[in-house]
């Protein structure tokens, strides 16, 4: 193993939080993270915002047909989920039964493994939803 592989994951913020950007002139959310409002243009004033992670279920696919690699987890929910804040992630979620997800459920971030291809290789990790349980 190549030194200083591990600290790859670790120095990518994105990664380990959900990271996007508000702009403090028209107050609009935005995710992933912009450089620029689409809104306000130059007169745009951009600020890094750390997400609540909870949310619900805007729109789903449940995948029987996995492509190559994905095999395993067959089936699987696809989501769109509108975050508390208000933009919209496409992610993941698990540790549910496809069948008892619908539009309007609450979900909730968490993180979990998304790649580990080998002994020596970098394990990679990000985030995904689960449905939030009273």
């Amino acid at each position: 193993m190549t030194k200083g592989l591990p600290m790859h994951w670790r120095l990518i913020p994105q990664r380990y939080n959900l990271l996007g950007s508000k702009c403090e002139t028209c107050s609009t959310h935005f995710f992933p993270q912009r450089q620029v409002c689409p809104n306000c243009r130059r007169k745009g004033k951009l600020s890094e915002v750390a997400y609540s992670g909870r949310g619900k279920i805007f729109s789903y696919t449940v995948v029987h047909a996995a492509p190559r690699g994905f095999e395993f987890k067959k089936p699987y929910v696809l989501a769109i989920v509108e975050l508390e804040e208000g933009p919209k992630v496409t992610t993941q979620i698990v540790d549910c039964n496809p069948g008892e997800i619908e539009i309007g459920t609450p979900v909730k971030l968490v993180f979990r493994l998304i790649e580990a291809r080998g002994k020596e290789d970098i394990i990679k990790y990000g985030y995904k939803f689960k449905v939030e349980r009273n």
